[in-house]
């Protein structure tokens, strides 16, 4: 396989992405194997933060996408045979192995937890029982609980917590797609869901079973009058599920939807603010 420098790759796919008689050829083959490797060891990254405003430090987060990294992890699927392996009395059959040297990545994953590889976990984090896919990236002291799903390319902060029974999206296709993003030291609740291309900012807690979708109205009721957003949770958020009336040709009904209920306070950790602002609106924990 060709050796790349980061620009020589970015290069090499999206030459052989451009071409579509390329694309499964011994060029796209090595783009696709350099793409999966440098992810793997935490070199490129499917998207990044943006550097913030100095001028509104308070602003927004913004987040970069890089939608070559993509083409380069479909080449390596489009290139790629199916393969055989075992593990203990457990067999599989895939395109792309599951992620090695993790004592090297001083990283904890306790069976039956798989991350794939092509995915990048920095020191510190610990995955239970549950899944990384391929793209994605897990901060450092991150946590990912038992049967939590980080989908493919999306992107966990540090010092997150990922409770029981979460589902992170994931997202290949097309390339140039928002991939989900949880910020750092986020709590995400158990069984919550968070899905096409929604922002978790800095420091925000979901309650259990809270599910955000890029149509899910996020309501701030923390105010006299409601404020209705979409998709992106404000940073230091507590924010629980909820229902929004909807009318329809049939009728008026009730859909899911998110509230804002609270802030996180500084002076306490993500747990704490979660349970104080939960009994100060009479919700239960």
């Amino acid at each position: 396989m060709n050796a790349f420098g980061i620009e020589s790759l970015h290069d090499a796919v999206v030459a052989a992405w451009s071409d579509p008689a390329r694309r499964q050829s011994p060029a796209g083959r090595d783009a696709g194997r350099a793409t999966l490797a440098a992810l793997d060891r935490g070199a490129i990254r499917v998207a990044e933060p943006a550097p913030a405003s100095p001028s509104d430090p308070g602003a927004p987060s913004r987040w970069i996408v890089h939608p070559w990294v993509k083409q380069g992890i479909l080449l390596y699927f489009q290139n790629e045979e199916m393969e055989d392996s075992v593990a203990g009395p457990l067999h599989f059959r895939d395109k792309v192995p599951v992620k090695s040297d993790l004592e090297a990545a001083g990283v904890r994953v306790v069976p039956p937890g798989v991350a794939r590889y092509g995915s990048f976990l920095e020191p510190g984090v610990i995955l239970m029982p549950g899944y990384v896919n391929v793209g994605a990236r897990v901060g450092a002291g991150t946590m990912v609980d038992t049967w939590a799903t980080v989908g493919s390319c999306a992107q966990v902060g540090k010092g997150v917590h990922l409770s029981g029974g979460v589902g992170i999206g994931g997202v290949l296709e097309p390339p140039q797609a928002q991939p989900v993003v949880i910020e750092d030291h986020a709590f995400i609740g158990s069984r919550s869901i968070v899905v096409e291309g929604v922002i978790v900012e800095q420091g925000a807690v979901l309650g259990a079973n809270t599910v955000l979708t890029a149509s899910t109205s996020i309501i701030d009721v923390t105010g006299d009058t409601p404020v209705v957003t979409k998709g992106r949770v404000p940073r230091n958020s507590v924010v629980i599920p909820g229902t929004w009336p909807k009318t329809f040709p049939a009728g008026s009904f009730h859909v899911p939807c998110a509230l804002i209920i609270g802030r996180r306070k500084a002076s306490t950790d993500l747990k704490t603010s979660l349970e104080d602002a939960l009994r100060e609106n009479d919700v239960a924990v």
